[in-house]
């Protein structure tokens, strides 16, 4: 961690995936510590949807040394949209339902332990995404600007689950209530087609993943071959029609081999524009959260936020 961060605000969702009766007491627990540390650490619990990225945002007009997020996927894809081009870096106190971000960086789901990592850790510079509507302009449930996204995006039953998840079995189930969603999903969506648009080529297919991280939600991984720490996307698009032809594609995914499966495509790109070919509505979620429906630009911006990451370990003597 470099020298010069003597404070930090935590921003924590007391609401966000289990443990919420402990989650005080572990954020106060980890503030402690970390103003043990010589870091300054203010609390500053969200209130609401879109909340987290208001106070991300005054955070960075304060110049706070540094922004730690305590909360779920949703919890981090808001306050990444308040810091997104700015120089405050993030860091992780894992909650929520899934946080593919801890997966990924290998950050310990406890709170405290997580926060004794804060101090040593390293910051660095990566890629955001950025969802535009159409072609760039405003559509749907995207503003103007965009939406950013740091982990995961995609289109096709995966947008129609995130877009029709109960919130109140959400709130109480945590991931069990998209695994509700997803056999209902299965029963009624009709598996439409898109077109993605990608470095002058052209795919067509009935769900797209766009990867920055090789962790899907719950034990899944699905665009295996994608990092934070590389300036590119990895999409992974299925062809498959029907239920029964996404069914099948199920023991390869559980198996991690779902690359081998016919009618599964994956490659590299910076964007992609994704379109239904047809009139019946194909929706879109960035992080697990709602963006509505199709067309929508997937584009990924260099050198757009700090990353608090955690030390390497140290060698075995």
């Amino acid at each position: 961690m470099p020298q010069d961060i003597h404070d930090a605000l935590l921003i924590y969702n007391l609401m966000s995936g289990r443990k919420r009766h402990r989650r005080f007491g572990e954020v106060e627990q980890a503030a402690r510590f970390l103003r043990d540390a010589g870091i300054a650490t203010e609390l500053a619990p969200t209130t609401g949807a879109g909340s987290a990225t208001h106070i991300a945002r005054l955070a960075v007009e304060q110049r706070r040394g540094m922004v730690i997020a305590c909360g779920g996927d949703g919890t981090i894809n808001e306050i990444v949209n308040g810091l997104a081009g700015s120089r405050v870096p993030m860091a992780l106190l894992p909650a929520g339902t899934a946080n593919i971000l801890a997966k990924e960086l290998e950050i310990p789901w406890d709170i405290p332990k997580a926060a004794r990592m804060i101090p040593t850790g390293i910051v660095r510079r990566i890629a955001v995404g950025i969802a535009l509507a159409g072609d760039g302009n405003s559509a749907g449930a995207i503003p103007p600007e965009g939406r950013y996204f740091l982990l995961v995006a995609g289109a096709g039953p995966d947008g129609a689950i995130v877009n029709s998840v109960n919130e109140e079995i959400k709130k109480n189930a945590g991931i069990v209530a998209y695994w509700i969603e997803g056999l209902r999903q299965l029963v009624y969506y009709k598996f439409p087609e898109l077109s993605i648009r990608s470095e002058r080529q052209e795919r067509r297919a009935t769900m797209i993943v766009v990867g920055r991280t090789a962790h899907y939600g719950g034990p899944f991984k699905i665009t295996t071959g994608a990092s934070l720490f590389e300036d590119a996307f990895e999409m992974l698009t299925n062809a498959k029609r029907g239920r029964f032809g996404y069914m099948e594609c199920l023991p390869a995914l559980w198996l991690g081999k779902l690359r081998s499966v016919r009618g599964i495509d994956a490659w590299k790109t910076t964007e992609a524009i994704c379109e239904a070919t047809g009139t019946e509505p194909i929706y879109a979620q960035v992080d697990g959260e709602p963006i509505g429906p199709l067309p929508v630009t997937f584009r990924l911006l260099p050198d757009a936020l700090s990353l608090v990451t955690p030390a390497p370990p140290e060698p075995a003597s």
